[in-house]
């Protein structure tokens, strides 16, 4: 939840759980000593060695254990806690510690292999600023803003609408988008009739929640109170544009729409969000430098953590 200066009170490389929830889901390594509220239960090991490795094995045994034996009305606390039995690997009739380690570092190993692939096909793996981009973070605070009405710098519409029960889930490779903020709104890919299709390279606005997002793919969505944003100067129509963009309307218009409140296409013709201008007009290159040396400083310390796990640094 935060950082104190208070004396912490327990032993870091150990594991703690919230006695208030309905599994294992709250189960967590703890690399460093730290400070627990009244409801986090403290586990440390009663054999050595133990570390994050270990530590993962067991936290996902624990899950899986759990997952459907308690329930709001039934909660893994402290009690439940010290009746669960987990599988655990073995050997000799003893916890297989040197297996558990081992497995994991194959784990990481295969997935840092397919971070470096990512960041490599993606063209992330370059983290150091630009002239430019620096110049850009250090005056950005400095530089002119204007009001612009939201319509006129999109054309704005709703989405389609396929309810959930209509689709089969992960039976397919487009996205399927709901009003969630959790994976860009993405709640499965799927197969479907493609006369539902709505063009991607947009802003997307969940319209019951406002959650907003840059959506790269065409999609299906879940329903016609979503609206989508395209911009309409097709010459500066780009990603990182539409990243800063989608920015501008969810810090813009956020304060003002709510659940009990939902925007939709009525009410967002009046709206109005502040972007920065060269000449009177919206500066597409300054938002799109801005973003990508944002997008560099995000980025400097996955690509270190790669490299550090292969051994160049």
């Amino acid at each position: 939840m935060g950082f104190s200066n208070l004396k912490a009170k327990n032993k870091g490389n150990t594991i703690t759980c919230s006695d208030t929830t309905v599994g294992a889901d709250t189960m967590y390594y703890q690399a460093n000593d730290f400070i627990g509220y009244s409801h986090i239960q403290h586990l440390v090991a009663k054999f050595t060695p133990f570390n994050r490795a270990i530590a993962s094995v067991i936290i996902a045994s624990c899950r899986v254990a759990t997952s459907k034996k308690y329930d709001y009305g039934n909660k893994f606390n402290r009690i439940e806690m010290n009746k669960t039995k987990i599988q655990l690997p073995i050997k000799n009739n003893k916890i297989d510690l040197e297996f558990m380690e081992s497995f994991i570092g194959e784990l990481e190993a295969e997935r840092i292999g397919k971070l470096d692939a990512y960041l490599e096909a993606s063209s992330l793996k370059d983290y150091v600023l630009t002239d430019e981009e620096q110049k850009v973070l250090d005056d950005f605070k400095k530089g002119n803003f204007k009001e612009f009405n939201v319509v006129d710098i999109f054309d704005v519409r709703n989405s389609g609408n396929i309810l959930s029960r209509d689709i089969i889930p992960n039976s397919g490779k487009t996205p399927y988008l709901c009003a969630s903020s959790e994976n860009n709104g993405v709640s499965s890919y799927i197969s479907y009739d493609k006369e539902y299709l709505d063009k991607g390279n947009c802003v997307f606005i969940g319209g019951k929640t406002f959650v907003v997002s840059y959506q790269e793919k065409d999609f299906y969505s879940n329903d016609s109170h979503n609206l989508l944003l395209h911009l309409k100067n097709k010459e500066e129509k780009n990603k990182l544009n539409q990243l800063y963009l989608a920015t501008c309307v969810n810090k813009g218009l956020g304060y003002k729409y709510s659940w009990g409140n939902s925007i939709s296409n009525r009410k967002i013709q009046t709206d109005k969000i502040s972007l920065p201008i060269k000449n009177q007009k919206p500066n597409y290159k300054i938002m799109e430098t801005l973003i990508s040396a944002i997008q560099k400083l995000v980025i400097k310390d996955v690509v270190l953590y790669s490299e550090s796990k292969r051994g160049i640094i």
